[in-house]
């Protein structure tokens, strides 16, 4: 459910306008409002390199988050290097997680539910990663459903190489300035960006990227990807598209539908350059263009080559069909994605 935070500042709502800025926020950073933020955290989270717990932290509360408040305003508040974690993802190959500490995890969450406030309402449609009432469920859902009534042939299954690690922080600020205005909020995030991580008692700067296990990384992560992929599909890419076209995004998991493998093609060039733009690149040996789609599966029933596969957010789809005969979406748990993902929520808050 939505906070409603920011109807009781002073800023006039946004809607038809789309040059008004939210001026005064960090404000909303108040006792209160981190209490909460408290207590929405989870207890069982693993801790940050302070090594103290939620119950630790919530022995003395009130003392905690009044010393926290007096030390934000006289600006001596600056989050703690997050705890560097590796979790498995098979063929020894690791994710880096970066696990924050708790006072730093309580800023996050109401920097994160702010940020919420603001951009929820931009957000498109087929944007599904970390918003509320939406999950991997509902991308799924709504991938299957794209590609069974329109006329898709083509589907492209990308994947930006190390998103979360390579993410431009000036990029990143300029996104988060089309909607505010506020410098100390501003200058608030840009001290969790700039943190550094703390690895077997080593400390390295983060000069990009937002670490994941960080709680405002996948909002922050949803801001960027509106403008750098989102906006700019709808705006510009589409327009140059003979056919019909369509992304599912889950976070930075996403994959685009085509009538016209020429089409795919195209945009395929497009995005490498359009990420080049952002520092960004597309990871050769996980992206590719696939036939797949309602009409590759009628020529392969009709003797021609049988469509491919591709995954998405843990699942394998495939083109089946039902009882009667007729075409379907059919999905297959991945299980090695699968126990990936299971293993990264567990170290969220």
């Amino acid at each position: 459910m939505r906070t409603k935070l920011l109807h009781r500042t002073s800023n006039k709502p946004m809607k038809g306008n789309p040059n008004n800025k939210w001026t005064s926020i960090i404000h909303l950073l108040n006792a209160p409002f981190l209490k909460v933020c408290f207590h929405e955290l989870n207890k069982n989270a693993a801790p940050g390199i302070d090594g103290i717990t939620k119950e630790e932290y919530g022995k003395n509360l009130d003392e905690n988050i009044s010393n926290l408040l007096k030390s934000m305003k006289a600006w001596g508040y600056r989050p703690q290097p997050s705890r560097k974690v590796l979790i498995s993802k098979g063929n020894n190959k690791f994710r880096e997680l970066g696990i924050p500490a708790i006072e730093d995890k309580i800023v996050q969450l109401g920097i994160k539910k702010i940020l919420d406030e603001i951009f929820e309402p931009l957000f498109l449609n087929f944007s599904f990663g970390f918003r509320a009432g939406m999950g991997c469920h509902d991308a799924l859902k709504g991938l299957s459903n794209c590609i069974f009534r329109n006329p898709v042939s083509y589907v492209l299954d990308a994947d930006i190489k190390n998103f979360f690690g390579s993410v431009n922080h000036k990029l990143l600020m300029k996104a988060l300035e089309v909607r505010i205005a506020d410098r100390n909020f501003l200058r608030l995030i840009g001290r969790f960006l700039k943190s550094g991580i703390m690895e077997e008692g080593q400390f390295a700067k983060t000069e990009e990227g937002t670490p994941q296990g960080g709680l405002i990384s996948p909002v922050l992560a949803n801001i960027y990807l509106h403008y750098a992929l989102d906006v700019w599909f709808v705006r510009i890419a589409k327009s140059k598209l003979k056919g019909f076209s369509e992304i599912i995004r889950y976070a930075d998991d996403f994959v685009v539908c085509f009538q016209f493998e020429n089409d795919a093609k195209l945009f395929k060039r497009m995005l490498e350059m359009r990420l080049s733009d952002l520092h960004l690149e597309l990871a050769d040996d996980k992206t590719k263009i696939v036939r797949f789609g309602k009409f590759p599966w009628k020529q392969w029933k009709n003797g021609g080559v049988k469509p491919e596969t591709f995954d998405f957010l843990g699942f394998t789809f495939m083109c089946g069909k039902t009882r009667k005969g007729w075409f379907k979406v059919e999905l297959k748990t991945n299980g090695k994605r699968f126990r990936e993902k299971t293993d990264f929520c567990e170290y969220l808050a």
